[in-house]
C-alpha cells in the first residue's frame, strides 16, 4: 500500500473539484482547497519514506501509522464530498436550512482535518522541519477557521461527516417546481444531539452569505481581494423591529464576544494586529506573519497576489493608534498590574506606589534632558531601579521610559548607551514589557549596539535579544533585522560572557526555521567548528546544542559536512561527557537521515563501536539516538 501516494491522489482530487466554484460558499470552498493543497509536500515525504506502515514504538503513540493516515484520508474524503455539494450552492434553489447545514459541515470538516493532522507521527515518517512548520501553519489556519464558525461539540462531528453530501443534498421538488426546501436522506437516523447541533447553526441571509465576511489568508487567489474589502454588515436593530438583517461574521459565530473590526485583523492570521506594517502593494499585515511569508520565499502580496516591488515593511502608525484606542475602549489590553497608583502583591493585597510613580516619572523626564550629564545620571538610576524588582519594571514602563530608552541606544555617549541597553534588558524580564519594547521599534537599535557598541553594551544587547526572542513572533522579527551576523561575530570574537550571551540568543533564534539559513549564511558553522576543536574553549556544550538545532536544515547539513565536523562528533562519542555524547549522537542522526553518503562516512570513521556502547550505557535520549543510527547503518549494509 502506497499510503503517501493515495493521500496525494486525494489532494489532487480535492484540488480538481475546485474548478468553477460559484455560489454563496465560493469563499469557504476556496479557503478549504487552498489549505489542503498546502499539504502536498507532507504527503510527498510520507510517500518517499516508503515504510509508513511499520509499527510505531508504543512510547511515542497509541495509534499505528496506518490508523493515523486513514483518519487523514477520511477527513480528505469528507472535504471532497462537501466541496462537491457546496461548490455551486445557490440560495435561490435551497432554503436557509440548507445553507446553515452546509455551514456546519464546513466547520466539522475543518475541525476534523486539523485534529487528524495533529495526530500524525511526524518523527516516525521522518518529516523535515520545513514541512512540519508548513503543516503547523495550516493547522493554525484550520483552528482559527473552526473558531470563526462558532462553538463546536466534537461528539457530533463524526456523525455530521458521515452524511453523503455530494450525492444527497438536493432541492425537494413538487412536480416540476422547486419548492426550496432542504432534503437529506435518512436525516431522521441522525443522533438527536447531532441534529440539534445542526439546527442551531445560525441562518445565512440570502443576499449576504456569511462567507462574504471572510478575510483572505496567505495565498488567496487574486480575485478575492475585492470581496475581502466587504466589512462588517449591519447589526440587527431590535428597537426598529427589523425581522431580518445581516450580521457580521463575528456576531454570527460568537454572539457573546467583542466584535473585532475586520480592518484590525491581519489577513494572514485573522488575528488582531499589534504591530501592523504596510507592504509595497499598500496592504497591511501583522509584522511577524508577513515576515514569515517573505522568509518562505514568497515575493507576492498574500492578499492581492501582486508582485512585491520591494520587501520594505513600513509601520502603519495610524492603524496601530486606532487599534490601541479600540483595545482600551473594549478592555482588550493585558493588565499591567498597576491600578490607581497601587500594585497588587502576590498575597492579593495592594501596595501604594504613588510616591514611587512620581519619582520615576521625574527620572524619565530627565532621560530627555539637553544635558548629557543629566541624561547619563538618569539612565544609570533607571538601570539600577529596573534591576531591583518587578514592581519597578512595571512602574518604569508605565512612566513611558521604554521609547525614550530606545532613542538613547543611538547616543554617542558610551556610558549612557550601556545603561540604556541594560535597562531595556532588565525591563524585558517582565513579560508584559516585551511587547512594549517590540512596539517601540527597539530591535534595529539593539542590533546596532550589538554591532558597534562597547563590549559590555554588546553583551547586554545579545542578552536582550535572547530575552525578547522567547516569543515566537519576535524570533521572526529579530532574525529579519540583521541580528544573526552580529551575533555570530560576537560568538567568534567576544568576551567569554559575550560568547555565552551570543550562543544563547542564537540557539533560541534558530528554533525558527527561517533563521537557520540566516545563521548559516552568517558563518555560524565555521564559528561552531572552532569552538569544538579549541582545547582552551569551555563552550563545547553550547556549540553542540546549537548544532543539534541546525543539523536538520539542509543548508546547515551541507556546511557541517564541508567543515569536517563529523570526525569531531565521532571523537566526542568516545571521549565526551554524557551530555556531549548525547548531542553528538543526535546531530549525527540528523545528518545521516536519508543520506547514505554520510552514513557510509561515519561507518568508515568507526562510529559503530562507540554507538553500540552509547546504546547500552548512555542517557535515555542518547540510547534512542544511538539505536536509531545503528539501525540506519544496518539497513545500509543490507543494500
Amino acid at each position: 500500500m502506497d499510503a503517501g501516494g493515495d493521500l496525494l491522489a486525494l489532494v489532487n482530487d480535492v484540488v480538481g473539484v475546485s474548478v468553477g466554484f460559484g455560489g454563496v460558499f465560493k469563499r469557504d470552498c476556496t479557503d478549504l482547497v487552498r489549505r489542503i493543497a498546502l499539504l502536498t509536500h507532507l504527503f510527498e515525504e510520507i510517500r518517499d519514506f516508503g515504510a509508513g506502515l511499520r509499527p510505531l514504538d508504543v512510547s511515542t503513540s497509541s495509534a499505528s501509522p496506518l490508523t493515523c493516515l486513514s483518519e487523514v484520508a477520511n477527513a480528505l474524503q469528507a472535504a471532497k464530498r462537501l466541496l462537491s455539494a457546496a461548490g455551486n450552492f445557490n440560495t435561490d434553489a435551497f432554503s436557509d436550512g440548507a445553507a446553515k447545514k452546509i455551514t456546519f459541515q464546513f466547520q466539522c470538516v475543518t475541525w476534523k482535518l486539523e485534529k487528524t493532522l495533529g495526530n500524525l507521527p511526524y518523527d516516525h515518517f521522518e518529516i523535515s522541519e520545513e514541512v512540519r512548520e508548513q503543516v503547523e501553519l495550516v493547522r493554525a489556519q484550520l483552528r482559527r477557521a473552526t473558531e470563526r464558525y462558532g462553538p463546536l461539540n466534537s461528539k457530533v462531528v463524526s456523525c455530521a461527516l458521515s452524511l453523503p453530501l455530494d450525492r444527497e443534498i438536493h432541492p425537494r421538488q413538487s412536480g416540476n417546481r422547486v419548492t426550496g426546501s432542504f432534503h437529506i436522506e435518512n436525516l431522521g437516523n441522525i443522533n438527536p444531539e447531532a441534529k440539534a447541533k445542526m439546527d442551531s447553526v445560525p441562518k445565512c441571509n440570502d443576499s449576504h452569505s456569511i462567507t462574504d465576511q471572510f478575510v483572505p489568508e496567505s495565498g488567496r487567489l487574486s480575485n478575492s481581494s475585492a470581496s475581502a474589502e466587504a466589512h462588517l454588515s449591519n447589526d440587527i436593530d431590535a428597537e426598529k423591529g427589523h425581522k431580518s438583517a445581516t450580521k457580521s461574521l463575528e456576531e454570527i459565530k460568537k454572539p457573546d464576544s467583542v466584535v473585532i473590526p475586520n480592518d484590525f485583523l491581519c489577513p494572514i492570521s485573522l488575528e488582531l494586529m499589534r504591530d501592523p506594517v504596510i507592504v509595497a502593494t499598500g496592504q497591511t499585515y501583522e509584522r511577524s506573519y508577513i515576515q514569515r511569508w517573505i522568509d518562505c520565499g514568497n515575493l507576492t502580496c498574500p492578499k492581492t497576489q501582486l508582485e512585491l516591488q520591494n520587501l520594505t515593511l513600513t509601520p502603519n502608525y495610524a492603524l496601530r493608534s486606532l487599534i490601541t484606542q479600540w483595545c482600551t475602549k473594549n478592555n482588550i489590553e493585558q493588565p499591567t498590574g498597576l491600578v490607581n497608583g497601587r500594585i497588587k502583591k502576590s498575597d492579593g493585597t495592594f501596595r501604594d506606589v504613588s510616591g514611587d510613580i512620581a519619582a520615576i516619572e521625574a527620572l524619565v523626564r530627565k532621560l530627555s534632558s539637553w544635558s548629557i550629564e543629566e541624561r547619563r545620571a538618569a539612565a544609570t538610576e533607571i538601570r539600577s531601579l529596573s534591576k531591583r524588582s518587578t514592581d519597578n519594571r512595571i512602574l518604569i514602563a508605565e512612566a513611558g521610559a521604554i521609547p525614550v530608552l530606545v532613542n538613547l541606544l543611538t547616543t554617542d555617549d558610551v556610558v549612557t548607551q550601556e545603561n540604556a541597553v541594560t535597562s531595556i534588558l532588565n525591563l524585558s524580564i517582565y513579560e508584559n514589557n516585551k511587547g512594549l519594547i517590540m512596539l517601540a521599534g527597539a530591535i534595529p537599535s539593539i542590533v546596532q549596539v550589538l554591532r558597534s557598541g562597547s563590549m559590555e553594551a554588546r553583551e547586554n544587547a545579545a542578552a536582550t535579544l535572547f530575552s525578547l526572542s522567547v516569543a515566537d513572533e519576535n524570533k521572526i522579527i529579530i532574525g529579519a533585522s540583521g541580528a544573526m551576523p552580529a551575533l555570530v561575530e560576537l560568538l567568534q570574537n567576544g568576551s567569554t560572557r559575550g560568547k555565552k550571551d551570543a550562543a544563547t540568543a542564537l540557539f533560541n533564534l534558530c528554533i525558527y526555521q527561517g533563521n537557520k539559513s540566516r545563521a548559516v549564511k552568517a558563518g555560524i558553522i565555521t564559528a561552531l567548528s572552532k569552538m569544538l576543536t579549541d582545547l582552551n574553549n569551555c563552550m563545547v556544550d553550547e556549540a553542540l546544542t546549537i548544532l543539534s538545532v541546525l543539523s536538520s536544515h539542509q543548508e546547515a547539513k551541507i556546511s557541517i559536512v564541508k567543515a569536517s565536523i563529523i570526525p569531531v562528533l565521532i571523537d566526542l562519542l568516545r571521549t565526551g561527557l554524557p551530555r556531549n555524547k548525547e548531542n553528538a549522537a543526535a546531530i549525527l542522526l540528523s545528518l545521516c537521515k536519508r543520506d547514505n553518503e554520510n552514513l557510509a562516512c561515519i561507518s568508515r570513521l568507526g562510529a559503530v563501536i562507540p554507538l553500540a556502547e552509547l546504546a547500552k550505557s548512555g542517557t535515555e535520549r542518547a540510547k534512542r539516538k544511538a539505536t536509531s543510527l545503528l539501525e540506519h547503518l544496518q539497513r545500509l549494509q543490507q543494500l
